[in-house]
């Protein structure tokens, strides 16, 4: 009787010694706003007064002189978009694209147009 009890007590016992345990991980993500920036283009037509290369240029313009840094990627072209290498003298007209507002005005290119 003892074997026999201690075989149903084995019998009842084995499945939940043999059980598997599953766990379940839920990972929850967010995701933040994408911002974007928008640049715009702006130029400005009128005779160079003064030039400085790599560093600025004053335009004298309808509205007033104009000074504009200089960056590394300004690029100054003539009217068909070839590159100018003489520096520009002052009286030559030209029209600056630049970026950036008033005080940070930061030229792009330069086109002279004589």
């Amino acid at each position: 009787m003892k074997s026999i009890l201690l075989s149903i007590v084995c019998a009842l016992a084995a499945p939940l010694a043999f059980a598997q345990v599953s766990t379940t991980t839920t990972e929850q993500t967010t995701t933040q706003p994408v911002t974007t920036t928008q640049t715009t283009t702006t130029y400005t037509t009128g005779t160079v007064s003064t030039f400085e290369p790599g560093k600025t240029i004053v335009v004298k313009s309808e509205e007033g002189p104009v000074s504009l840094a200089l960056g590394t990627a300004a690029h100054i072209v003539n009217g068909a978009g070839k590159v100018v290498s003489s520096a520009l003298r002052p009286g030559q007209h030209v029209r600056v694209y630049y970026t950036g507002p008033t005080e940070h005005r930061m030229v792009e290119r330069v086109v002279v147009e004589d």
